[in-house]
């Protein structure tokens, strides 16, 4: 345990320079009493750990220290392998530099580790569109991605929801994939970051110069309040619905998310209160099950499904 505690602390500052006791503490979930005495045996067994005074102290390395570790675990080793995604990787224009690295990694790890790696490869794979839906088609994705990395402005006509098309200058500070698609986080100059799909630019050019990242800007605890207050925004009402015994399934896919399931009723029909976009969204959801789901409640949605049965009728009866 403590030999796993103090490889992690000589990372740390490995990657991230000089950390404070207190830093190293929270980091690695143990007392700054603790730290310093980590210190004191990493130090003991020769790696050049020091201290500097003062308020903007801490520990770090000696400049230019490093140390090879390839103490990876079979397990460590081949989680990398399963998050490797050649598709998202060729799509960025890393393809190649992630085959290599691959390579590599493998030619590093010892044989049992190496064997389990392969093994990981062999045996999972990670498909990321969604079932009945191809990738987006993203032209411009690797040319987004290098002015991620390089902080770049970009000028690109933009094709909004509505068919819309505007131009923007913004600032890219990041890449999320998501469901099969790609969405850019950024923002104008001086403006909040928004998101952007990537499958919507129609032409984009890289500017000259280089913008400054928000201090403190983390992509992945924007893009999670994004998609909470997403999700938050998008169903606006809620539905009481009745489904038959053996629907629960197809109704959670019909839904795209999880439903409560209640004590039954004699009949063996559950009642549930759903969130939903809108009546009409409801309606078009619902109407895939049949028979096999009553709506109860709002009036409005009831009488839209009552009115689409009767249409229905119509058509077939003719």
């Amino acid at each position: 345990m403590r030999a796993s505690r103090l490889l992690s602390l000589l990372l740390l500052l490995q990657t991230r320079g000089r950390m404070t006791a207190t830093e190293l503490a929270e980091e690695l979930e143990v007392s700054v009493r603790t730290v310093y005495r980590d210190v004191e045996a990493l130090s003991s067994s020769g790696v050049p750990v020091y201290a500097d005074r003062g308020p903007a102290g801490g520990y770090r390395l000696l400049d230019g220290y490093r140390t090879r570790l390839n103490g990876l675990t079979a397990a460590e080793a081949s989680s990398l392998f399963l998050a490797g995604m050649p598709g998202p990787a060729a799509e960025l224009g890393l393809g190649e530099v992630a085959a290599n690295a691959e390579l590599k990694l493998l030619a590093a790890l010892p044989p049992e580790p190496r064997s389990q790696a392969t093994m990981m490869r062999e045996r999972f794979h990670l498909d990321v569109p969604g079932w009945y839906r191809g990738a987006d088609d993203v032209p411009h994705l690797a040319e987004v991605a290098e002015a991620v990395w390089d902080q770049r402005p970009l000028r690109m006509r933009y094709r909004r929801w509505g068919r819309q098309e505007v131009d923007r200058v913004i600032h890219p500070y990041g890449l999320v994939l998501k469901g099969g698609s790609w969405y850019m986080v950024a923002a104008p100059p001086g403006g909040d970051p928004r998101t952007y799909r990537v499958s919507r630019i129609l032409a984009m050019e890289t500017l000259q110069g280089r913008f400054e990242r928000p201090p403190g800007f983390e992509l992945a605890e924007f893009w999670q309040a994004y998609a909470k207050d997403f999700r938050q925004k998008m169903y606006t009402t809620e539905a009481v619905i009745r489904f038959e015994p053996g629907a629960e399934s197809l109704l959670e896919y019909t839904l795209s998310m999880p439903v409560p399931m209640p004590e039954p009723d004699l009949d063996g029909w559950r009642t549930v209160t759903v969130p939903i976009e809108s009546v009409r969204h409801a309606r078009w959801l619902l109407l895939r099950m049949g028979a096999s789901v009553e709506v109860l409640a709002p009036a409005e949605l009831r009488d839209l499904m009552r009115q689409s049965v009767a249409d229905l009728c119509k058509i077939y009866q003719s």
